[in-house]
């Protein structure tokens, strides 16, 4: 059996064409280094509506497994797909994310200079993608919505770095050491990044590798994601009190001043002011970012979403334990 360098494992849950956008990006990767040799494992976590047709499609480009699974969530689907894997290091990345062409070149010459057993990278939106997609983006990496800290190497420096899953790799060796992903969703990715970084191993960030990732289609879907992102982040600090941050407690502060605001403006007008100057600021700022006045009226509204939404996924499980001093229940398990 040929040993590759790198494997892709990709979890599909019923996204057949976003697949197949993913994999005809890898086949426009600009590989120069014969060191450079990758296979593609994609797992189907119990799709209804399967993406072996599109698949089979690149069986000649590069060399491609298929797995069908039981439905049981990406981070399953993600251990399935690693322990059918055979290269040297693991990439993992989203069926809803393109690849730039310099994808692997990059990372390949990085993990060289620096000797790295872990890397990550950014995410964006790529020119193809919708306006609501393109806001969305927008919400999640800017500065005036989050630091930018999502996506800038720089606000990494003297800090602990924890990758995420949509742009994560690692060496198969940390794999069979930490033993896998935990069985929930989103969070598994953070958790295997902490336990990485807490093994000692040289986990970095890599300019440049940035993969354009759609995210979700619909204002419904996104602040079901960021609720649980917010409600994640207290059962992660429950497990690992000393990644706790003041920063993640922001969009429950958020989330509490505009109730505030927007229930004063009933009594005074003037009340609602600082909320529309910040909604202004983030369409100007937004504007100048993507030059379209859509795209940024529509980012007003998903960074309000991205902060009501995590804030009260936040407040809501922050209360439940430690008011109400209950564990995470099963069903939340199955949840996330």
């Amino acid at each position: 059996m040929q040993q590759y360098k790198y494997s892709f494992v990709i979890p599909v849950y019923n996204r057949p064409d976003e697949i197949d956008e993913l994999l005809y990006s890898m086949t426009l990767m600009e590989i120069f280094d014969d060191d450079i040799s990758f296979e593609v494992i994609i797992v189907e976590d119990g799709s209804n509506i399967p993406c072996k047709d599109i698949a089979d499609k690149y069986k000649l480009k590069f060399n491609i497994k298929y797995y069908t699974k039981k439905n049981e969530g990406p981070a399953a689907a993600r251990t399935f797909g690693v322990k059918k894997a055979t290269g040297e290091y693991i990439i993992l990345t989203d069926s809803d994310c393109i690849l730039p062409p310099y994808y692997l070149t990059k990372i390949n010459n990085s993990i060289i200079k620096n000797n790295l057993d872990a890397f990550g990278g950014a995410d964006t939106a790529h020119s193809s993608f919708s306006n609501l997609q393109k806001a969305i983006s927008y919400a999640m990496t800017a500065f005036i919505t989050t630091g930018g800290i999502r996506n800038k190497s720089k606000s990494m420096a003297g800090k602990k770095y924890y990758p995420k899953s949509y742009n994560l790799g690692f060496k198969k060796e940390i794999f069979n050491d930490i033993g896998g992903f935990p069985p929930i969703h989103p969070g598994e990715d953070t958790q295997f990044s902490i336990n990485m970084v807490e093994k000692g191993y040289k986990v970095n960030f890599i300019d440049g590798i940035e993969v354009y990732h759609k995210r979700r289609t619909t204002l419904t879907k996104y602040f079901k994601q960021v609720f649980l992102f917010g409600r994640t982040r207290i059962y992660l600090n429950s497990i690992y009190p000393k990644t706790a941050k003041v920063v993640f407690y922001f969009p429950s502060l958020f989330l509490l001043a505009s109730l505030f605001f927007i229930f004063g403006s009933i009594i005074c007008a003037y009340a609602i002011i600082p909320i529309l100057l910040y909604a202004l600021l983030i369409f100007i700022d937004s504007l100048i970012k993507n030059k379209n006045i859509l795209i940024a009226f529509l980012s007003v509204i998903t960074a309000f979403i991205q902060h009501w939404g995590y804030g009260s996924g936040f407040l809501i499980e922050f209360v439940w334990r430690n008011v109400f001093k209950q564990k995470i229940s099963k069903q939340y398990m199955k949840q996330i």
